[in-house]
Order: C-alpha cells, then sequence, then structure tokens
C-alpha cells in the first residue's frame, strides 16, 4: 500500500510538470497566430471577451446574436479574458483602455487596436438614499480637481517616464475623528485599483484616500468581484464603490454616481503581428508567482481562512444536523413533534434546493443586510447551515439503518427511547456513516471557494489576486488545486485511522 501511494504521488509530480511544459509551449505557439481582426468592424462575427458587469460587455451584447454570428463570453475578470485570448479560445477582448496597456505590456504579442470602441466617464458610486454623502463626495472631488491632486494621483501612474512614481500622495497626519468610509472595490483593474506588495493601490484607492482625508475619516477597503461591488453598496454594506465605474442611464435606476473625475476608452485587445519568442522557464515563474513581493503570502491567508472556516462550519453542521435528524427519526419511529417535522423538512427542501452560493449571497446582503458582521462569520453560518441539511440527513439514514429489534430489545430492558437512541443506536449509526460524514466535510471544504463572491480571501481568492497581478493562469491554479488535494488526503487518512481505532473497539 506505501509503495502504491509513492507511485501515485510521483505520477501527480510528473503529470504536473508535463502539463506545465505543455502550457508553456501551447501558449507560444497560439501567440504566433496573427488576428483577424485589423479594426472596429472586423469585430462581427468574432468572439469578444469581456469582463461581467463593465460596461465593454454592455457595449459587446449589441453585436451578439446578429448575422455575422457573433458570440460575447463573459469573464469574471479582464486577466481571464486575456488569457482566453493567448490561447487562442476568443478572437479579442474589450475593456478598458488603461487596464488594457497593463496587460498587454505583460503579455507580449498582443496589441491594442488604434481606433477606440467608446469614449467613456468614470465616476464613485453611492447608495440612492445617502445624498448627503453624495454632496460631500462631490465638494470635495471639486476641490481635488481644482488644486491638482487629482492630476498629480493620476500621473503618479500613467504619466510620463518621469511623473510615474514621482507624485505619490501622502496621506494627511489626521485623527480620523468622524469615523470610517468603507469603500467596495475590485482590486484586478490596473493601474486603478490593484494589488501591489500585500497591499490594494492604484488611481481610484488613492483618489479615495484624499477625499477621506478631507472629510476627517478613515478609509477601509473591502475587495470583492467587480459585478458584486453595486450590490454591496445599495445594500449598505461599503459606503462608496470606486472601481473604474462607468455612469450609464441603467446603472443610474439603482445608485447614484458622483461627478465624473476621470475620462477613459473603451479598447480592443488582439493579437499582434510580431511576438516575443522568449519565454520564462518554470524556475522564474515559480518566483513570479510565489516569491516575488512575497505572493505566497495570498494563499497563506487565503488557506487560513479556509480552514478556520470549514471548521467552523463543519461544527455548526454537525450539531444542527444531529438535532434535525434526531426530529426527523423520532416523528418517523413514534409520530409527534408534527410542527418541528415540518419545519425541518421545509429547510431541507430549501437548502438542498438550491445552490450554497446563492444561500452565501442571500445571508450577507440580504439577512444580514443591517448587521455589520465579519465576513468570516458570515461564510461560517452559510456554509454550517448549508452542511447541516446533509449531515442531517445522512444522520438519520444511519439512524433509520439501524435494525428496529434494537430500539425494542432497548426498550424491553427498561430503557427510555432516549436512553436507547443515545446509548445504543447513535454510536452504531456514527460507525456506519462517517464515511459519509468525511465526504460532507470535504465537500464542505471545497465550496468553500466560492466565499470569494462576498469580497472574503479564502485559499481560491488568493489564487485569483496571484494570477490578476502576474497573468499567469497554470502555476497559481495548480498550486491551489495541490493545496486542496493534499488537504483532503490528509482528512482521508485521518478518518482511516479513526475507522481502525473504532474496528479495534469492537474486538
Amino acid at each position: 500500500m506505501r509503495l502504491e501511494r509513492k507511485n501515485i504521488f510521483f505520477f501527480m509530480l510528473m503529470l504536473i510538470m508535463v502539463l506545465s511544459l505543455s502550457a508553456c509551449g501551447k501558449n507560444e505557439n497560439d501567440e504566433n497566430n496573427q488576428s483577424k481582426i485589423s479594426c472596429i468592424d472586423d469585430i462581427a462575427g468574432c468572439k469578444i471577451g469581456v469582463q461581467i458587469g463593465t460596461t465593454g460587455a454592455i457595449y459587446a451584447c449589441d453585436y451578439e446574436g446578429d448575422e455575422a454570428g457573433t458570440v460575447v463570453e463573459q469573464y469574471n475578470k479582464g486577466a481571464d479574458a486575456v488569457q482566453a485570448l493567448k490561447q487562442g479560445k476568443i478572437d479579442c477582448v474589450i475593456i478598458d483602455e488603461q487596464p488594457a496597456m497593463q496587460f498587454v505590456s505583460q503579455n507580449p504579442g498582443l496589441m491594442i487596436l488604434d481606433e477606440d470602441f467608446t469614449i467613456e466617464d468614470y465616476a464613485l458610486v453611492i447608495a440612492k438614499e445617502n445624498t448627503e454623502l453624495l454632496d460631500d463626495i462631490n465638494s470635495i472631488l471639486n476641490e481635488l480637481k481644482a488644486d491638482g491632486t487629482i492630476d498629480n494621483i493620476v500621473k503618479n501612474y500613467i504619466g510620463s517616464e518621469e511623473e510615474v512614481g514621482n507624485f505619490p500622495y501622502i496621506p494627511a497626519d489626521i485623527d480620523h475623528a468622524n469615523g470610517v468610509l468603507t469603500i467596495g472595490t475590485n482590486a484586478e483593474f490596473p493601474p486603478y485599483e490593484m494589488h501591489e506588495n500585500g497591499k490594494i493601490t492604484g488611481i481610484d484607492i488613492d483618489i479615495m484616500r484624499a477625499v477621506c482625508d478631507r472629510m476627517n475619516m478613515e478609509l477601509a477597503i473591502e475587495d470583492m468581484a467587480f459585478d458584486s461591488v453595486i450590490s454591496a453598496v445599495s445594500t449598505g454594506k461599503v459606503d462608496v464603490g470606486a472601481s473604474g465605474f462607468t455612469v450609464t442611464e441603467e446603472r443610474k435606476k439603482n445608485i447614484n454616481f458622483s461627478d465624473s473625475y476621470a475620462t477613459s476608452r473603451q479598447v480592443v485587445i488582439v493579437k499582434g503581428t510580431s511576438v516575443d519568442s522568449e519565454t520564462m522557464g518554470i524556475s522564474e515563474k515559480f518566483y513570479q508567482n510565489f516569491i516575488a513581493d512575497s505572493r505566497y503570502n495570498y494563499l497563506l491567508t487565503g488557506l487560513k481562512n479556509t480552514l478556520v472556516i470549514a471548521v467552523f462550519a463543519c461544527l455548526i453542521g454537525i450539531t444542527l444536523g444531529f438535532v434535525i435528524a434526531i426530529i426527523r427519526t423520532t416523528h418517523d419511529r413514534n409520530g409527534g413533534l408534527n410542527i418541528l417535522n415540518f419545519i425541518c423538512n421545509i429547510y431541507l427542501a430549501i437548502v438542498r434546493g438550491t445552490p450554497v452560493m446563492i444561500q452565501l449571497l442571500i445571508i450577507y446582503y440580504v439577512i444580514f443586510q443591517s448587521v455589520n458582521l465579519d465576513k468570516i462569520i458570515v461564510a461560517i453560518i452559510a456554509f454550517g447551515l448549508n452542511s447541516a441539511a446533509y449531515v442531517a440527513e445522512i444522520l438519520r439514514s444511519g439512524i433509520m439503518a439501524i435494525d428496529i429489534g434494537q430500539f425494542e430489545a432497548g426498550r424491553s430492558l427498561g430503557l427510555t427511547y432516549r436512553m436507547t437512541l443515545t446509548n445504543i443506536i447513535i454510536p452504531q449509526a456514527i460507525k456506519n456513516v462517517l464515511p459519509a460524514l468525511c465526504n460532507e466535510f470535504i465537500s464542505l471544504l471545497k465550496e468553500t471557494s466560492i466565499s470569494g463572491y462576498i469580497g472574503l480571501m479564502d485559499l481560491t481568492k488568493g489564487g485569483d489576486i496571484i494570477r490578476s497581478v502576474t497573468y499567469e493562469a497554470f502555476m497559481p491554479l495548480i498550486a491551489v488545486a495541490i493545496i486542496y488535494l493534499l488537504l483532503v488526503l490528509g482528512l482521508n487518512n485521518a478518518v482511516r485511522a479513526l475507522e481502525r481505532s473504532l474496528r479495534k473497539s469492537e474486538k
């Protein structure tokens, strides 16, 4: 058995190496295919990549369904769309100019069409009912424009060679007596917001720091999916949305926009005619993805949060699931508890009939809309409630599988129903369903990978941040997959040891 496990582990390592080499070769070959798009008119009939929720996605959808057969593919982040373009899965990417320039500068073989797709203005996003904050921010933005602060912030990131890096915004030394202003952003949109040296920075972030200094408030940043920012603002989870938002009439129906602070272009990224054939080796890519700027810390932080969520959600799931299982089996065996059994059945139907991601979003944005709970606690509650439904059915099936004669034997010895259940039935049931409970915990562990939808740093989100910084898909994804795999293998070994221990106690 030990030799077999070593062979499997060796095979996995070899497979990873082969996939890595083939991925590098595939990217290099794909980049040598010149784009068939040379102007905006050529987009019709092509596969267009966009980021979900952006104005580029809105404008691109006008092409979809035309006679030319144009297809629009929407990605969670711009970096994913660019990666798909490099691999030949799509023909072009429509995205904002400055992020496009960042993508092209770090991805040899890509280019931006000279022709603009559209012109747009950026503004901050504020809840409809928060008109006082809107007025305050507009007043401060006008001041920052007048005294040149915003111009200097922009020059510090996208100015000339002499300007970039030489006009950093220095936060004022104030006591922040007016509290905290929380902004929601998607830190995968350089240079407006991005991860750098373990911190979120960028044009929008510095502008909001300047706004907070004028308001005598402390800035707090919530990093979340781009299409979640407006929902977070509308539900009061954050005060302001700052993520390169374009003013549109459709968005105005749900939120308010501040005065514009920047003008940008939507551009089209395609494959270029010349390609830099120089490619990094595996060791260089490893350094770039994990060692440079201590990027491995994203994985460590995400792993810690993932384990905390999984362990405490499991405890909630087992506790609540046990209660539900007892109620349902008591009703099935003896009758009674009709109201509690009805409530349990409704709970099980809802939880098992809806996706866990929807449950997480409902709990965060609806149920706890007006409660400022830590996101880890929200995730623990959401995953715990979800797990409880499955644990309840697992335990119930284990209890019901015990022969009814053992119930009768216990009662004939003078034991109450409760004593028979706790001393005779449940120990056997737990022993029988232990593998199924282990599988449920494994599923729970992997389900926590959607925590990033509420802006929580989990293991998967840590890998996504690295991908958004390095524009490298393979290594961060494989690293996350290997960590999950090691966790699952460790859990399986622990359960096997427990099963062996239980079998020994039977002898």
